[in-house]
């Protein structure tokens, strides 16, 4: 991974991690998501060791806002 999808590179993810440990994601200055707890915990670590690359696609999984590419469309 060395480049960041069009989605992300335009509009990037940003997080916050706070004094009790929650992680706050945000994206074009709003707040998506708060992960609190164990998950919390080992999002912020991961985060902490990551290249911007990894960072984003972690966010983006958080957030449940990531496409796998299996997704079928829809039949109409």
């Amino acid at each position: 991974m060395t480049e960041l999808p069009p989605g992300l590179a335009d509009d990037p993810f940003d997080h916050q991690v706070t004094s009790s440990g929650q992680v706050r994601v945000f994206r074009g200055g709003r707040l998506v998501t708060v992960i609190g707890g164990r998950d919390a915990a080992r999002l912020a670590a991961r985060l902490e060791d990551a290249d911007e690359v990894r960072r984003q696609h972690l966010l983006a999984r958080a957030t449940g806002n990531y496409r796998q590419g299996n997704e079928k469309r829809p039949h109409r």
